[in-house]
């Protein structure tokens, strides 16, 4: 987003600069941002709470440019206050055509101030002016004072301060293009001196500014009448002199271009805290700066570095000490060290940070850092460790009364294990502390924690994913990764009381962390995977979007690329005349729900194509996925995450299993292809029945919803028949369909609206469905209600073991943020209640397969389902263990209820 040169020969702004004068730079900060916000898509800037950040990223990096291309003395920007100005008193239908400023816009003015603020860049904004009025004072009493004077704006009426030692830079396209207006360029434009700019702006009139222009008058005319009688003046003295209708039009309209020309002059005498001289650049605040643009999730390590560069305080920033609390006394131990350092620190509390190389495909550590809290650290390198080093750090990272802190202990479980290393007495994990405090935010990395939490940066050798980089000087590695280690240890101390002001130490210490030690495990056992099997399944997928490319051309009358958007727009819309769906910005939808709309208003058999022809494409993809994650062992070991959902859900990434669909046909054939590992006898799968509804039938103490569960009969044919009034066995499939989907609609936040789209019934009947519901079932309809509402009180909802989920935006003015909001605080304590209670009985199972010594083990957890490998001989054991440990691992009103099956592959054991 450089700020360009225009066509002519003027200098860039260093260049004008290197005689030695002030310069300078002056910024319409309202115009500025309004063009940012229209440059960049909201849809892709956006924080996890709903805060779009689109006006405040493009803003962030057109300065960060100009900076850097200009390279100015003095800065500020100029603000608007509001659109009451002394042109609205004089004018009350000035700007009053404008459109509403879009919801999705306001407030990032604001935040635009606060990045502002963290650059300690002077802001003006004064009542009854505009941004204009301000920048011209500025830039009429700077060019006085023999300063170079840059003015970044969007508004052309700015082109009429324009001098030799003013320069506007215009921008030409969204704001990463800036054109630079010098006398000789606005001549070029518009064959005018920059002192007759408002005189033409009078007579061309402005549509923005809601400015009346004159009849069959435009700015060709404009030109000539300025040039012709000198200026505006002169021409209004001599307007009986203008010839034909253009004159007469004119004469009719002359008092309001009078105005015009009044209301387009700038004020240059607005009085002001400070003039020029006092706006000398100061250095940022780094540390504020980090921490703004972490809160809003810009992680763009580009525009960070950009912004950073342009600091006037970046050389003394470098030369100053560390933040207190990041120095160590560290050393690098040598061989035969490492022992007698750990007898000496190895009791106390220490904070660890590890390297492994993984990257470089050995999945080993490569370098190990130990920090105490009083300043000494060691850096460790494993290669180098003798038999006696190497016997004392296993049993120092194994026991269970050494406390240790480390970020993301997982990882480090993982690539432990590789040196037949295990870990005990992990007493904090420093990412799963920062997701329970904020579980919202979509980084935990440790570079960005310290910033947040600590008012520090790491040092520079690390990376900006919290990690370090492989190729700086041996000795800035060890010292960066030993100053890691200690960050690590006092994000461990400061995170300790965040946890319990947010009641989530007991969540952390029985819950988290235990579980985090499993799904490491879990990732190293993986699960056997058929090759060939999936293979087969691949090569049936690619045949099945190869059928439906030939049926789609055939369909269409003509070949056309089914991956475009706006061929398909083309041939749905135009070619075939099919009727129109919903409109964007670049045509008609074409996606899933619209296809099938299409297919259901017309007998044309493309949508019902297109459809299949994406569903086969998906699992081909899933597919693919799957085989190229088999390893040598020929196993699949997907990693596992726990600071992904908010509401305490595991996901899963490489590959991803939760993205294997379960209803239909295809997808458990895929799930074949998941088998029992060699020296086992079968895989089995255990979960829950209807864990979401008993929870919150728990939750909100129906007795009817509570009584249904407890009758040992089918849950939904018992709910219909109460919500429609007729005998249980007069419930046909449709009523019992409607109330499954309602019911669970109602624990997932599901409003009217959706559940009648899910139904395919009008909104009308889905709400008299949802009415009668809770006119049978008043408890849950009471519970929803004050959930929300206790949520909106205290800002957060809570789980039965009390993880938090922040909505800020329950009291958003945007509605469509904050009905999202509500519908988050419906199925949140659902939701999370149930993830806890999965962790909860995987933990229960874990333990009493190690209690009885079992060589059983388990292998995954996809929603709500737990995947084990049976030894021979231990299928009876293990799942009366299973069930009895998933049973019981909380105890509801509506008592859990566990389901179990067997198998030689992962649908045969399906249940």
């Amino acid at each position: 987003m450089a700020a360009k040169a225009s066509k002519t020969n003027e200098p860039t702004g260093t260049e004008a600069a290197e005689g030695g004068r002030p310069r300078l730079l002056l910024m319409d900060g309202h115009s500025m941002a309004y063009r940012a916000f229209f440059a960049l898509p909201v849809e892709n800037f956006t924080t996890a709470g709903g805060q779009p950040t689109n006006a405040v990223y493009g803003f962030a990096s057109m300065l960060a440019n100009t900076l850097r291309d200009e390279r100015p003395s003095h800065f500020a920007v100029a603000f608007d206050v509001s659109r009451k100005t002394w042109r609205s008193e004089e004018f009350p239908e000035y700007k009053a055509t404008r459109s509403k400023t879009p919801d999705e816009f306001k407030g990032q003015v604001e935040l635009i101030g606060e990045l502002l603020d963290t650059m300690s860049v002077p802001r003006f904004a004064v009542d009854g002016f505009e941004a204009d009025d301000v920048i011209a004072t500025l830039a009429t009493q700077a060019e006085a004072e023999g300063f170079e004077v840059s003015i970044v704006t969007g508004d052309r009426d700015s082109f009429q301060l324009v001098s030799d030692a003013v320069t506007v830079l215009y921008p030409t396209k969204g704001v990463s293009e800036l054109t630079r207006f010098t006398p000789e360029k606005v001549l070029e434009k518009y064959g005018l001196s920059a002192q007759q700019y408002p005189d033409f702006a009078a007579l061309r009139g402005d549509p923005s500014d809601n400015l009346p222009g004159i009849p069959g008058v435009g700015e060709k005319t404009a030109a000539k009448w300025i040039n012709q009688f000198g200026s505006f003046a002169e021409l209004v003295e001599r307007v009986e002199e203008v010839k034909g209708k253009a004159g007469q039009n004119l004469r009719d309209h002359l008092e309001s271009v009078k105005l015009n020309r009044r209301l387009t002059e700038m004020v240059r005498d607005v009085e002001l805290s400070t003039g020029p001289a006092g706006l000398v650049r100061a250095a940022y605040d780094r540390l504020a700066l980090a921490s703004f643009l972490e809160r809003l999730e810009i992680r763009n390590q580009g525009l960070r570095d950009r912004l950073l560069a342009a600091d006037p305080g970046a050389e003394s920033a470098e030369e100053a000490p560390p933040a207190a609390g990041a120095e160590v006394e560290g050393e690098v131990l040598a061989t035969g060290e490492v022992a007698a350092w750990l007898a000496e620190h190895g009791g106390r509390t220490l904070g660890v940070a590890v390297v492994d190389s993984w990257s470089r495909g050995s999945g080993r550590v490569a370098e190990i850092a130990l920090a105490t809290d009083e300043g000494p650290a060691a850096w460790i390198d494993p290669a180098e460790l003798d038999e006696a080093d190497e016997r004392a750090f296993a049993a120092w990272i194994a026991d269970a009364g050494r406390h240790k802190v480390i970020h993301d202990a997982k990882s480090v479980m993982r690539v432990f294990a590789e040196h037949g290393w295990s870990v005990g007495g992990v007493t904090m994990d420093t990412a799963l502390a920062a997701y329970l405090v904020k579980p919202g935010r979509r980084s935990f990395a440790l570079d960005a924690l310290s910033v947040e939490y600590l008012g520090r940066e790491l040092a520079t050798a690390a990376a900006s994913d919290g990690q370090l980089a492989f190729g700086a000087d041996e000795q800035a590695e060890a010292d960066a990764l030993m100053g890691q280690a200690r960050t690590v240890l006092d994000l461990g101390s400061a995170f300790e009381a965040r946890l319990k002001d947010v009641g989530a130490a007991g969540l952390l210490a029985d819950v988290e962390l235990p579980t985090s030690a499993m799904l490491a495990g879990l990732e190293r056992a993986g699960i056997a995977a058929d090759r060939g099997w999936l293979e087969r399944m691949e090569q049936q997928f690619a045949a099945a979007v190869q059928q439906a490319v030939q049926e789609a051309h055939l369909a269409a009358g003509r070949e056309f690329n089914l991956g475009s958007p706006k061929q398909l727009q083309e041939v749905l819309f135009g070619e075939l005349g099919l009727p129109k769906t919903k409109k964007t910005k670049t045509g008609y939808t074409t996606d899933a729900d619209a296809l099938a709309w299409l297919a259901a208003q017309t007998e044309n058999e493309l949508p019902v194509i297109m459809l299949r022809h994406r569903e086969q494409s998906k699992l081909r993809s899933t597919v693919e996925g799957l085989i190229k994650c088999i390893t040598a062992d020929g196993r699949i070991h997907t990693t596992f995450n726990q600071t992904v959902a908010a509401t305490g859900r595991l996901s899963s990434t490489d590959p991803n299993l939760q993205n294997i669909p379960v209803r239909t046909d295809e997808g458990r054939a895929i799930r074949r292809g998941f088998v029992v590992g060699e020296g086992y006898e079968s895989l089995m799968t255990a979960d829950y029945s209807q864990i979401e509804l008993r929870v919150m039938a728990h939750l909100s103490e129906d007795e009817g919803l509570i009584e249904a569960f407890t009758s040992g009969e089918d849950l939904h044919t018992t709910v219909a028949s109460q919500v429609f009034g007729v005998a249980k066995s007069e419930v046909d499939p449709e009523m019992r369909r409607k109330i499954k989907a309602m019911s669970y609609g109602l624990a997932y936040g599901l409003s009217a609206f959706g559940l009648s789209q899910q139904l395919n019934i009008m909104p009308d009947e889905a709400r008299r469905l949802m009415d009668t519901f809770f006119e049978r079932f008043g408890g849950v309809r009471d519970y929803l209600q004050r959930v929300v509402e206790e949520a909106r009180a205290t800002g957060y909802t809570e789980t039965m073991l009390g993880r938090r989920r922040y909505l800020p935006d329950l009291n958003s003015d945007n509605r469509q943020r904050r009905e999202m909001a509500e519908r988050m605080a419906l199925n949140a304590p659902i939701q999370g209640t149930a993830a806890d209670i999965v962790k909860i009985a995987m933990l229960r199972v874990a333990e009493a397969l190690r209690a009885q010594e079992l060589s059983s083990r388990m292998l995954l957890q996809v929603h709500d389902e737990i995947v084990l490998e049976i030894a021979p001989g231990e299928r009876e054991k293990v799942e009366e263990l299973v069930r009895r440990e998933m049973a019981g691992a909380v105890q509801l009103r509506a008592p859990l209820d566990v389901s179990v099956g067997v198998g030689g592959d992962w649908e045969s054991a399906a249940h």
